[in-house]
């Protein structure tokens, strides 16, 4: 047909006529290869004989095997891209390194990352499948196995089907022929092995001859790729004169009855089927071929000096040189009727851009099962939350989702890893998002923090209270005692030291935690000076009545309260230089918690705070060695052991508040920090009050200045 054009085209090849002879390689390549042979060297080639001079044939359109093929129309393997081994090797279709790598694009496209391949085992298949693996390689899609063999392996092909069968991969890659395809399709059938998405190549996803009763079970939903249909103006009627002139002659006996004249019964009921020519466009190669004819006419008509008027040049030798990429993506669908459709789906161009070459319609798609589509992957994705962790030896598609850490999230399907959280931030509970952290510090909402507000606000009350009785009986003898002055003072500062406890509770700032540390230090330290105070005025009340004796003149009530005054303006000082130096300040304490923020007061300077304990310290210690030295003075009311007994409390519960105090994580730092200070508050209260409130409330009988002074009196006597 294609020759019959080129001899009308009278500006090609003019007064040359072109000759042809056809050979069929029936499946063989033993078949090809003699072919081949015959037509470069003749039938009548000896092996003795050595190719020389001029062959009548100077170009060969080969068949379909890229094994055998030699030149031309539809040998697709990449192999014979290499113009160094094959000079005279031209081609009309595009070669297998672009389809090779579409496959993995589609692969990609559908979210398989986890594959079976299978491939012929012949230039053609193994090229081809070496091409698809690398891809897939860069593309991140993992292939289970890959297997191959050729139609004369029946062994071969059994054990490549039970490793398909053994396989997980629900997506097989089948780089075949349609020979291959056929006997692959036959062994599925035979152990029913279903629900299998076929991809395929040019070779066999088209390939009329794998339609059967049964292959649309097997082979229903298939994708691939496929030589784009071409009309060719008149070939389709072409064809089928041609097959109904040779597969029926009656047909012709509408010219000449008398010489044609048969029995055409035997083909009446095909006679309605004449004019049917829908299967034709399937000859999808037929373009190919008309290509390749073309080329070669116009490759001769160039070597030939041929001119439209003058003709070409006649007895010149010709040396075998240079005479010259769209698929059609189709699915196998089946029609109402049950009739199996190779419907086109898409395309791929690998002429265009990259973003442009590969275009799908995937709701056109009928896939193997009716489903929506298969998954194929090894292992499910990982959600966010998670990271990926590769199997030991298994591909890099196996993988296990392992959760991130604590304070790492990963924000995307997928991740291989995850990444930490910045300094204020900590991973929510689905570890996909990084938040701010809790920031904690003691509240007055929290139960620990109401219950030492409680207490604290009892002992302000009770003092209170006290200082209220006190006045109301400041006449009596045993308020009288010992000085109502520091006694009245000591009740103000313990008052203070209750209510400076609720300093420490709330969200620090600067000036809280400048506010709470000093009015710690200084209310603590008057208390301490008032009972210090009081603690000298016992031995020096004792010494006074020594005959001869005169030291209370210079311990009189002046010089009490100056003690009082100097010994608390030390403390004022040192917290003063501490406020100078380095005062306490808000610090976000990440140290304890990771999760979450501590807002606490540093406290500056260690050395500023240490000398605030540590002067404290001191004088309860003093205090509690003068009280411990008068405990013995004779009196009924000795206030001396009192305050002995305060003392030791006070002390026994700053020396347990040290390691507390550092070991405490946290708010509860300041909790200790609290209850150390309502502790040896009621401590100081309790011992120095309860018992001259309870001579008051209900002993009225002792509160007198004999009863006070009898056993004195007992002694002199």
């Amino acid at each position: 047909f294609f020759l019959h054009f080129i001899q009308l085209h009278e500006s090609l090849l003019p007064n040359v006529s072109v000759g042809y002879q056809i050979y069929d390689n029936c499946g063989s390549r033993l078949f090809s290869m003699n072919s081949t042979m015959a037509l470069m060297n003749g039938q009548e080639f000896a092996a003795e004989d050595r190719c020389n001079g001029q062959s009548l044939i100077h170009a060969i359109i080969g068949e379909s095997e890229s094994s055998a093929t030699v030149i031309l129309q539809s040998a697709t393997c990449d192999c014979l891209s290499n113009r160094k081994d094959y000079p005279s090797f031209f081609r009309t279709i595009a070669s297998d390194y672009h389809q090779s790598r579409a496959l993995a694009y589609m692969v990609k496209h559908f979210g398989w990352s986890w594959v079976g391949a299978v491939n012929t085992d012949n230039d053609y298949g193994n090229y081809g499948m070496n091409i698809f693996l690398n891809t897939a390689q860069e593309e991140g899609i993992c292939v289970e196995y890959s297997v191959k063999f050729y139609r004369t392996e029946t062994e071969k092909l059994k054990k490549v089907v039970d490793i398909i069968k053994q396989g997980t991969a629900k997506v097989i890659v089948a780089f075949l022929t349609s020979f291959e395809m056929n006997n692959l399709l036959e062994q599925l059938s035979v152990q029913n092995i279903t629900g299998l998405q076929m991809i395929g190549v040019e070779a066999w996803i088209t390939a009329k001859s794998l339609i059967t009763s049964k292959s649309f079970r097997f082979l229903g939903g298939s994708l691939g790729f496929a030589v784009r249909k071409i009309n060719i103006e008149g070939f389709s009627d072409y064809v089928i004169k041609e097959f109904w002139d040779t597969a029926f002659p009656c047909s012709q006996t509408e010219r000449n009855s008398s010489q044609y004249a048969l029995n055409c019964s035997g083909y009446q009921d095909l006679l309605p089927l004449k004019n049917y020519n829908e299967d034709v466009p399937e000859q999808r190669y037929a373009s190919n071929v008309y290509k390749a004819v073309y080329a070669v006419a116009h490759s001769v008509h160039s070597l030939l000096n041929c001119r439209e008027q003058k003709g070409c040049e006649k007895g010149l030798t010709i040396q075998p040189q240079q005479v010259s990429n769209q698929y059609e993506i189709v699915n196998w669908q089946q029609d109402s009727d049950g009739s199996i459709q190779f419907n086109p789906v898409g395309y791929y161009d690998a002429s265009l851009p990259p973003d442009q070459r590969f275009v799908l319609n995937t709701e056109n798609i009928i896939w193997v099962g009716g489903q929506l589509g298969p998954r194929s992957v090894c292992s499910e994705s990982c959600p966010p939350g998670t990271r990926k962790a590769t199997q030991k030896g298994k591909p890099v598609c196996c993988y296990d989702c392992i959760p991130c850490a604590e304070g790492e999230i990963s924000n995307e399907t997928d991740s291989n890893n995850c990444r930490q959280c910045p300094g204020e931030y900590w991973s929510n509970a689905e570890k996909n998002k990084c938040i701010l952290k809790a920031v904690e510090f003691l509240s007055f909402t929290e139960v620990m923090s109401i219950v030492l507000v409680f207490f604290s606000m009892i002992g302000a009350g009770l003092t209170v209270l006290v200082a209220i009785l006190f006045y109301i009986k400041k006449d009596t003898p045993i308020v009288k005692a010992n000085n109502s002055e520091l006694s009245f003072l000591l009740l103000f500062s313990l008052t203070l030291c209750f209510l400076c406890s609720l300093t420490f509770i709330g969200r620090p700032t600067e000036w809280s935690c400048m506010l709470r540390h000093t009015a710690f230090g200084i209310t603590f330290v008057l208390c301490i000076s008032c009972v210090l105070g009081k603690t000298i005025v016992v031995l020096m009340a004792f010494k006074a009545t020594l005959p001869g004796s005169n030291v209370m003149k210079w311990f009189g009530p002046a010089q009490q309260r100056l003690s009082v005054l100097a010994f608390t303006l030390i403390q004022v000082l040192i917290c003063v230089l501490w406020l100078t130096i380095s005062p306490p300040f808000p610090h976000k304490n990440t140290k304890y918690y990771q999760e979450k923020i501590i807002l606490e007061c540093h406290l500056g300077s260690i050395i500023g705070f240490s000398s605030v304990l540590g002067y404290i310290g001191l004088l309860a210690i003093l205090c509690f060695i003068l009280a411990f030295l008068a405990r013995t003075l004779p009196d009924n009311f000795n206030e001396a052991k009192f305050i002995t007994f305060s003392m030791l409390i006070f002390c026994a519960v700053w020396i347990t508040f040290i390691p507390a105090y550092v070991s405490s994580p946290g708010k509860f730092t300041v909790a200790v920090e609290i209850f150390a200070i309502v502790a040896s508050s009621f401590g100081l209260l309790l011992c120095n009050f309860v018992p001259k409130c309870l001579i008051i409330l209900f002993k009225p009988e002792q509160n007198t200045k004999q009863h006070m002074m009898g056993k004195a009196s007992t002694k002199s006597n």
